[in-house]
């Protein structure tokens, strides 16, 4: 057996591993997931010295290999991180548990009652890349809604990977939830990602999570059902009755806050009307945080005007461009249609932002914008899981089916119908109450 075929049969004895534990895991009360994960977050925190350890040579191969210094960043854990990682667990814990609620329910004229109630989807996959937080929130979100996880991390945090699994694996042996529940992908070839991709039976949905590339990847190659998450090309329209102050205030909070996530914004667009007022003052406090803005003609013909560096000629690229930097491509616009048309050809689908006084131009612009979250006078970097009051979240879909949007506890189960009759039969007057 070659090396290929030892990896896939390791791949599957894990998989199902995962499966037979979801029979175990999803009629289990919320108390005893709750108690796993309690158990999950003292064991990270009594085996932080070990976890350290063990990153310390991912951080190691990754400074040799030249990695970007923000990448090293995400990738590192410490003491305080850890702590950090076992009360985002505790934080899960505390939420309600969306297993078994009612979504909709009614008595039917022949007196059966219908409800539809939540369930687990099952095996969940995540596929993401270089940060091992992730491992542990994604694994936290699972269990808590009745999900056996399979964990595809990037090579780069492999050490750190499989010891956090350990850990967690070694910390529920002692809950009511099967160590099985909680998997890490075996092997960092390209052909362990194609493995749980292509696990249709074994997985029920997968769900990446990391740049743009990742995600088409997943996207077209996976025959299990996908969730996209993530690539985020938000915009700000600062509309013709917008407040100023405010417009400049939400601009650069939405680029500079933090970017190098997907709900910065990557694209500014203003009105005709209020460019010649507008465009020096947020040219100026952009290069004040030191960003590199990318302008169309009348954005460069105005820094020109105003004596401001800092502004390069706009590509056809620059428009679908998901910077995750301190860079952001400005265009004017003559209309708030000329907006979301621009909005339409170029975005994402993940966030956009209005900037306005007028209610009429928030109202046309929320109608007409197709993106998983509209901000009217407020930064895009509020599209979160726990911005929204949801507490935590597995990801931010950008599709349309199931889940859209920030991806909380509830956006982790499906739904099944449960019909309770008295004897009914179908073709028949159902019996006398």
């Amino acid at each position: 057996m070659g090396e290929r075929d030892r990896e896939r049969e390791e791949f599957l004895r894990v998989a199902r591993l995962a499966k037979d534990a979801t029979a175990t895991l999803a009629p289990l009360p919320r108390a005893a997931k709750d108690a796993a994960l309690h158990a999950i977050a003292d064991g990270l925190t009594a085996a932080a010295p070990e976890i350290v350890k063990a990153n310390a040579g991912d951080v190691a191969r990754a400074r040799e290999a030249g990695v970007a210094e923000h990448m090293i960043d995400r990738l590192s854990l410490s003491a305080e991180r850890i702590a950090a990682i076992a009360e985002a667990v505790r934080k899960v814990a505390a939420l309600p548990d969306p297993v078994g609620e009612t979504v909709r329910g009614s008595v039917l004229p022949n007196g059966l009652e219908l409800r539809q109630i939540r369930v687990p989807l099952g095996v969940v996959g995540i596929i993401y890349e270089g940060r091992p937080n992730v491992t542990v929130d994604a694994a936290a979100l699972c269990l808590k809604s009745g999900n056996a996880v399979l964990l595809r991390g990037s090579s780069s945090a492999i050490d750190s990977n499989t010891m956090l699994v350990r850990v967690m694996q070694d910390a529920l042996a002692g809950t009511a939830v099967p160590q099985e529940a909680v998997q890490l992908v075996p092997g960092t070839s390209r052909d362990s990602a194609k493995h749980l991709m292509r696990a249709r039976g074994l997985v029920d949905v997968l769900i990446p999570r990391g740049g743009a590339s990742l995600i088409n990847s997943v996207v077209e190659e996976s025959t299990v059902p996908v969730i996209e998450t993530g690539v985020g090309n938000c915009a700000v329209y600062v509309d013709a009755w917008a407040d100023l102050d405010m417009a400049v205030d939400i601009a650069v909070n939405a680029k500079t806050q933090r970017p190098s996530v997907c709900n910065a914004a990557e694209t500014l667009l203003v009105h005709a009307g209020i460019a010649e007022a507008f465009l020096p003052r947020v040219l100026d406090a952009l290069r004040a945080k030191g960003v590199t803005v990318h302008g169309d003609e009348r954005v460069l013909a105005c820094a020109r005007q105003h004596g401001h560096d800092g502004v390069v000629p706009a590509t056809e690229d620059d428009w679908y461009a998901e910077y995750l930097s301190l860079d952001i491509a400005a265009r004017v616009v003559d209309s708030l249609d000329e907006a979301v048309a621009h909005i339409r050809t170029y975005g994402s689908g993940h966030t956009e932002a209005i900037v306005t006084s007028s209610q009429r131009e928030a109202r046309r612009f929320v109608a007409a914008v197709d993106s998983a979250a509209v901000m009217v006078n407020a930064s895009t970097r509020f599209t979160d899981g726990e911005e929204f009051g949801f507490g935590a979240e597995i990801g931010i879909s950008t599709q349309k089916l199931h889940a859209r949007g920030p991806m909380g506890l509830p956006e982790l189960t499906s739904t099944k119908y449960v019909v309770t009759g008295e004897g009914h039969l179908k073709g028949q007057t159902p019996p006398a109450s």
